[in-house]
């Protein structure tokens, strides 16, 4: 996951991010549930960081919803004692697992580390779910003849027009949609805000922070 806490907008500005909260919890608890163990690797094996906005009790269905999201991040101790995603050994994994947050848009996008794990998860054949932002780092994987691994994948992730709704569009230096179409994704997109998955053999993508606790439902299915 990113470890980045903020997010440079066309002007310079750093806006403040992270990862999204609910793209983490809610997957972790799913994981757990089913008896899986969970390691973080952020890059340099920084601690990472929530984005606050993602906390407040409208983007979580009311007070309720940002009271378990906060409680599951509570009990994600592993959040507290990442690894280096620089010495992840994808051969110690069953599955690889990217939540968003718009701070993926800042570090992951450009990692060629990060792009060498998930180009290796690709072609392993195990599950790899990316979430929301989280597929901007599919920006970096990219292959010895230049082209890129996700090239002819169907996939989904944030699009132009959630973040237009988000009012951030006309802030960025780039959208995601745009660019996963540009790398040859094959870009799927749903109802604005409601939980879309896209499943293309061992890739399993999801549209929005609503998509997260679905698309662990995919990857466990996968795991078995």
């Amino acid at each position: 996951m990113t470890g980045a806490d903020f997010w440079t907008l066309a002007d310079g500005t750093k806006h403040p991010t992270g990862f999204w909260a609910e793209e983490a919890a809610a997957p972790y608890e799913a994981f757990r549930a089913a008896g899986h163990e969970v390691v973080v690797a952020t890059p340099g094996g920084v601690v990472p960081t929530v984005d606050r906005g993602s906390l407040a009790a409208e983007v979580n269905g009311g007070q309720e919803g940002a009271d378990k999201v906060a409680a599951a991040l509570d009990s994600f101790t592993e959040l507290q004692h990442p690894v280096r995603l620089e010495d992840v050994d994808l051969d110690e994994y069953a599955a690889v697992f990217y939540p968003g947050g718009h701070g993926p848009m800042e570090d992951l996008a450009v990692s060629p580390e990060s792009g060498r794990l998930l180009t290796l998860a690709l072609e392993s054949g195990k599950p790899l779910g990316v979430v929301c932002h989280g597929p901007a780092a599919l920006l970096a994987a990219t292959k010895d003849d230049g082209t890129n691994a996700f090239a002819g994948y169907r996939l989904t992730g944030f699009t132009n027009t959630e973040e237009t709704q988000a009012g951030l569009a006309g802030k960025a230096k780039w959208l995601l949609q745009d660019r996963l179409v540009e790398i040859g994704g094959d870009f799927q997109e749903g109802e604005p805000w409601a939980p879309y998955v896209v499943v293309d053999r061992n890739l399993v993508t999801g549209q929005n922070p609503a998509s997260s606790a679905p698309l662990a439902t995919e990857l466990l299915k996968k795991l078995g």
